[in-house]
């Protein structure tokens, strides 16, 4: 069995306040993108997880994939199996690689065993593993809120529109990426914001990371602003950072630059 987990990106990234449960209140919305990893999940005799690709440390073994494969291991009779990352999305970029890893790992073993759980059962395991492990079991824009796991479909066309991610190589812990950021006022709802033409998203869609983030790391800011200066309609920061997006009405051209660069149809 072959997946292709993809990356996401954040339309508008909202921080409402602090929770009693030391998590952050959010309200932001997330779509899937044309970037992926690329995941294989076989029978075995034992389980063994190995990767290739963009080089990350193992660690103690406990990889999202690993979690995800133990947590499925322990509330279902499922086998053992060998599976391999093929990782292409940056990680610590925004870009939520490794929490569609682990969600589609779930999705895998769902259907490698035939368990027939239903996508509100995947939706629960998938937060038990990150805040925005949920948002991937559906292929559709939705908006999130509370930590990122309580998930709301909606409307967004932007069919024939195109993409460009630049990841610059800057890494942005979470620590350092809340440390400094403002709370987002009540009334800057983005399900309405959407709603309005993406001309006018330029003043109204925010992503509150940004501030901060321009401030340590004044490249971003710039790519931001090259974006717009070649044609850009609407420009961000996606999540927490680093990777900076551009959408377009007609197809960019890359900057032929050593950064992480890519162009994707919506």
């Amino acid at each position: 069995m072959i997946l292709f987990p993809p990356a996401k990106i954040n339309l508008g990234l909202n921080i409402l306040g602090k929770r009693s449960d030391n998590y952050h209140a959010l309200e932001t919305c997330m779509l899937a993108i044309g970037v992926t990893d690329v995941l294989e999940i076989l029978p075995s005799d034992e389980f063994h997880f190995s990767h290739s690709g963009i080089p990350f440390k193992d660690g103690d073994g406990k990889n999202l994939v690993v979690q995800a494969y133990e947590l499925m291991k322990a509330k279902y009779k499922i086998g053992s199996v060998a599976i391999h990352l093929q990782k292409n999305i940056p990680m610590g970029a925004g870009l939520g690689g490794g929490s569609a890893d682990a969600t589609y790992t779930l999705l895998g073993l769902n259907e490698l065993f035939d368990l027939k759980l239903p996508s509100t059962t995947l939706e629960d395991l998938a937060s038990e593993l990150g805040s925005d492990c949920a948002f991937f079991v559906h292929d559709s824009p939705q908006i999130a809120t509370g930590r990122g796991e309580i998930l709301e479909n909606v409307l967004l066309d932007l069919k024939g529109k195109f993409l460009k991610i630049i990841n610059p190589g800057v890494h942005i812990g979470t620590k350092e990426a809340y440390a400094n950021v403002s709370f987002s006022p009540d009334d800057n709802c983005i399900k309405d914001i959407l709603k309005l033409p993406i001309s006018d998203w330029k003043e109204s869609l925010k992503n509150d990371f940004e501030v901060s983030a321009f401030k340590k790391h004044e490249t971003l800011s710039m790519i931001k602003d090259k974006l717009y200066a070649e044609g850009a309609v609407y420009a961000s920061m996606t999540g927490s950072g680093s990777t900076m997006y551009g959408v377009y009405n007609e197809r960019p051209l890359l900057w032929d630059s050593d950064l992480f660069e890519r162009i994707v149809e919506l």
